[in-house]
């Protein structure tokens, strides 16, 4: 039977076992956990998509024109392992962020602007969100009576990985999958926070824009798992080695 439009048949390269499920497959959902299961209860992750010339957006200014169906499957499956799914709030706005169906969402903000994002869903906790002691005030002010719930982790500047994740840590919330945008996925590499590194290449020449991430110097890396799939996106895991071990994990 054929497979429907925008299905794909996805096979694991790495570990070379050649294990396959079509994306459509009601098993499906569960194959993906089973390879994008974290190790452990504390875990900190990146995901994100790019093209093959490394735009992380389309021409609609989003990631929607770079994804894929199996994609999304793969996104599912990434944020059904976490317990909180960390974003910059300029990406929030610019895809317009909804809660997550389990894990709790986290927006991190200097300005406290968050303009587009749906901050309710019926039966889930509100959104979570962060800034530094320097910009509370402002954050807050911003803010007003928005249904959130707002954090303050030390410090003036932008808010550190290492105190996201602790205070995260401290709500029980120790599997988090950062979202990006390309500079808080910088942040939290450059910090030393991550564990792995989630990327999905998309097969398409693009102009290059923002990269993904964008470190100052190489960063250590193992293949952990790739997958690929017949319309000829890759799904890469990549373990950070010497990632920063925080008191609080």
């Amino acid at each position: 039977m054929p497979r429907e439009s925008g299905a794909a048949l996805v096979t694991e390269v790495l570990p070379p076992s050649l294990a396959r499920i079509d994306a459509t497959d009601p098993d499906a959902a569960s194959w993906l956990g089973r390879r994008y299961r974290p190790r452990g209860d504390a875990h900190v992750r990146l995901n994100m998509v790019t093209t093959v010339t490394g735009s992380i957006a389309g021409e609609d200014g989003t990631s929607d024109t770079v994804t894929s169906p199996t994609d999304r499957l793969v996104l599912r499956a990434i944020r059904a392992a976490a317990d909180v799914v960390v974003v910059g709030a300029g990406t929030a706005r610019a895809e317009r962020y909804v809660l997550p169906a389990r894990a709790r969402l986290a927006i991190v903000t200097s300005s406290g602007d968050l303009a587009g994002v749906r901050l309710t869903r019926e039966g889930r906790p509100p959104a979570l969100v962060l800034s530094s002691a320097g910009d509370a005030a402002r954050v807050r002010a911003r803010l007003g009576s928005a249904p959130v719930e707002h954090i303050v982790v030390p410090g003036t500047g932008p808010a550190r990985p290492a105190d996201i994740v602790a205070a995260l840590a401290a709500l029980r919330l120790r599997r988090v999958v950062c979202e990006g945008g390309p500079t808080l996925a910088t942040r939290f590499l450059e910090s030393g926070a991550l564990d792995e590194v989630c990327v999905t290449v998309a097969p398409t020449l693009s102009p290059a824009g923002t990269a993904f991430v964008s470190p100052t110097h190489p960063h250590a890396t193992e293949v952990a798992g790739m997958l690929v799939d017949d319309r000829g996106f890759s799904y890469l895991r990549l373990k950070v080695r010497g990632a920063a071990v925080s008191a609080t994990r």
